[in-house]
């Protein structure tokens, strides 16, 4: 039998979170509910409610909350004792990770990438990207986009674009610049252009960098995609100007543009690329830098971390990858739901006089601000939908619901969407007879 949300009226007892969690605490405060239980695309609070959630985990739950398969294989590991915690000593399970990867995952893309394991998370693959890009090159700047967003701390940081963001470093955040992301300036205007030539001019003032990193949909900074050829362009330039492209694939890779990577459609081949976040398929900590061998120059432990040989991601990793990338079947899905998704936000958009923004199931509605889309995205909840909001002023109301939603489920929670953008906006905007 099909699931329909059904929220809980009352809210629960947050006294221990008030009185004990740092208030750095965020997605809880749009959210309001202690939840307990998770399958799917469904999570459950204490109260007994249920909803629809179209966050995911800020996609890393791709495959969505404790896949049957997944758990599993991670459940068998656990049982026989299998190794937890290794740093970097060599196991079992991180032998069937990396044939697995080298097998499903690169050969066929005819990648030769070495797998470099970072840390916990996505900003620990980002740091080692930009370290790396410097000690390579022995240059200091790197070049990132208006709007980027690449991790919280210092080194990535200083690539992300959002000033409230980069306020909270509490330090100055150089050796970056900011160019302007394709359609920054509008349609008209090739930023791609822009920066060669700058880089081609000995007195712009802008430096020649070590690296320039990109996202090919910025997920944070309000889902701007580039183009294919703008993106070929950049990959160009950063090889016409001796710095190495650093894609970070954090939020959009992992198949959420119908591909295992974000960028393959386009051609490119990344010097290094990022990924986390749904990685481990099962949301356990795991991020990778992926290098191309001839990069491969540290020294060893010249770049390390406690926490880069989680067992139980590899686990997870490997039985995600054999489940859903040795066949079509997740691609021919995802590029179905695409289009689902795509044809109902331009529905709404055009009734309202908005616009949609984004690309594969990594899409969403630009509100007019921020406070509309908070509106928007709490009339969700009330109807038992958790999502939210990205952008500048966290003005798009955010769709990264897991790829492996059913589509029922899937236009029940667009509905909600627009019943939810049409309950803040009211009708539909009147155009004016000609």
């Amino acid at each position: 039998m099909t699931e329909t949300p059904n929220p809980s009226p009352d809210k629960p007892n947050t006294d221990i979170y008030e009185r004990r969690e740092s208030i750095v605490r965020s997605y809880s405060r749009a959210i309001p509910r202690e939840f307990d239980k998770a399958q799917d695309v469904w999570m459950y609070d204490e109260q007994g409610g249920r909803y629809l959630d179209f966050l995911a985990g800020c996609s890393s739950l791709n495959y969505g909350h404790n896949h049957p398969v997944m758990k599993k294989a991670l459940l068998e590991y656990i049982e026989r004792d299998g190794v937890a915690h290794a740093m970097d000593l060599h196991t079992k399970a991180k032998n069937e990770f990396l044939e697995a990867y080298e097998e499903i995952i690169l050969k066929p893309r005819n990648m030769d990438h070495r797998v470099m394991f970072t840390g916990p998370t996505g900003t620990n693959a980002v740091e080692a990207a930009i370290k790396l890009a410097r000690k390579v090159t022995e240059r200091s700047q790197i070049i990132a986009f208006t709007n980027g967003f690449h991790g919280m701390t210092l080194g990535a940081l200083a690539a992300t674009g959002n000033v409230k963001k980069r306020a909270g470093a509490g330090v100055s955040l150089g050796d970056v610049s900011h160019e302007p992301y394709d359609g920054y300036f509008g349609p008209d205007v090739d930023t791609a252009e822009q920066l060669d030539h700058r880089l081609s001019d000995p007195s712009s003032g802008l430096d020649k960098p070590a690296a320039i990193i990109l996202e090919t949909v910025q997920g944070e900074g309000g889902l701007n995609a580039c183009s294919d050829e703008w993106l070929r362009k950049i990959a160009d330039i950063a090889k016409k100007h001796g710095a190495l492209l650093i894609v970070d694939d954090i939020q959009a890779g992992c198949g959420r543009m119908g591909s295992y990577f974000s960028f393959e459609e386009s051609g490119i081949n990344p010097d290094i690329i990022t990924q986390a976040k749904s990685l481990s398929g099962y949301g356990l900590p795991f991020a990778v830098a992926l290098i191309k061998p001839e990069l491969d120059i540290w020294s060893p432990a010249e770049h390390n971390g406690t926490f880069r040989g989680n067992n139980h991601a590899f686990v997870t990793a490997t039985a995600a990858f054999k489940e859903f990338w040795t066949n079509d079947k997740l691609v021919n899905d995802v590029k179905r739901r695409d289009k689902i998704m795509k044809d109902r936000l331009e529905a709404i958009a055009q009734k309202h006089g908005l616009e949609t923004r984004g690309r594969g199931m990594m899409r969403g509605v630009a509100m007019e601000n921020g406070e509309l889309a908070g509106a928007v995205t709490q009339k969700c909840f009330e109807r038992g939908l958790i999502i939210e909001t990205s952008g500048a002023d966290s003005e798009v109301v955010k769709i990264l619901v897991a790829l492996v939603i059913d589509d029922e489920n899937l236009k029940t929670g667009l509905d909600i969407i627009e019943e939810s953008v049409d309950e803040v906006l009211g009708g539909p905007v009147k155009v004016a007879a000609e």
